[in-house]
């Protein structure tokens, strides 16, 4: 009921409007967030930098209507990309659809998304384009197979265990060389279309990333439940498929000890890391994915010092 009522809060426009108004809040959720601006972002990664992590800067926002908004996140990812380039930081960007104008067309997202996956070729760098509710699933997919048949391993996908239909994806998936970023899922969907089960989310989850390991490209394995680590690192050993193979993503302030502790076993490992002021829908799906989250971050905020 918890992950249920926080998914739905972080779909609500007026909860957002309001409640980032608040201080405890805005002081729970940066504890995930790395700040309101690229600079910010930089700084608080640079101790995960140096321990040998790669990063994916997260630009925060999603379902913009205003083609000027749309184009003006277009510049913001291909300014990134440049930061990037120019310091030479370890890290790729994900990108979502929406962010580009998803809402207003398809051909409106998709030329957007040509603007940054060009920018991305000149750096030799990498995009993800993120997954967002299941209402984009689809539409998502189509975009982004049609940009992979240009761009090729410049850009990747996500896909979300939590769906029924991602069996099918995954094997689609691999049958044309994508790289995927395996994940649960964050979004509250109806039984319809996702598992409501958390048992059968995870029995998906690793059916589908021995899938990807065996016959992936390079498959990202995006969680931080302990047991589906541990499945993914017997499975390796098992099969003989080596470290670098892969890599293990986690998101920016979740289990930041298990992120150091991977890195010292020799697996590659990235963290996601979000930004920007557009925070607060992030923040609450982050909780209704795992509300134990909250409580470490509320934990963290009223301990003594």
């Amino acid at each position: 009921m918890l992950r249920k009522t926080m998914l739905a809060l972080a779909d609500n426009e007026f909860m957002t409007r309001t409640v980032t108004s608040n201080r405890l809040t805005r002081d729970l959720a940066f504890r995930f967030v790395a700040g309101e601006n690229l600079d910010e972002s930089l700084s608080a990664s640079h101790n995960l930098l140096n321990a040998g992590m790669m990063l994916t800067l997260d630009l925060l926002g999603e379902k913009i209507t205003d083609p000027d908004v749309a184009r003006r996140s277009a510049d913001e990812y291909c300014t990134i990309l440049d930061r990037i380039a120019e310091t030479g930081t370890n890290s790729t960007i994900s990108v979502k659809l929406t962010m580009l104008g998803l809402d207003i067309s398809d051909e409106f997202a998709h030329d957007l998304m040509i603007r940054v996956l060009d920018k991305a070729s000149v750096h030799g760098n990498f995009v993800r384009i993120d997954m967002e509710g299941s209402d984009y699933t689809q539409r998502t997919l189509d975009i982004f197979y049609d940009l992979h048949n240009t761009y090729g391993d410049t850009v990747g996908i996500v896909l979300q265990s939590a769906l029924y239909r991602t069996d099918r994806d995954v094997d689609e998936a691999i049958e044309r060389g994508a790289k995927v970023r395996l994940c649960k899922g964050a979004y509250a969907e109806p039984e319809t279309r996702a598992y409501p089960r958390k048992a059968d989310v995870d029995a998906a989850f690793r059916r589908q990333l021995e899938r990807l390991l065996d016959h992936g490209n390079y498959p990202a394995i995006a969680t931080q439940d302990d047991a589906i680590i541990d499945v993914a690192k017997g499975y390796a050993m098992r099969m003989g498929i080596d470290k670098s193979r892969f890599e293990f993503q986690m998101m920016f302030g979740i289990r930041e000890e298990l992120q150091y502790e991977l890195v010292r076993q020799g697996y590659n490992m990235r963290v996601y890391v979000p930004y920007g002021d557009m925070w607060y829908p992030y923040f609450m799906r982050r909780m209704g994915e795992r509300p134990a989250n909250l409580f470490f971050a509320i934990r963290n905020i009223v301990k003594p010092s």
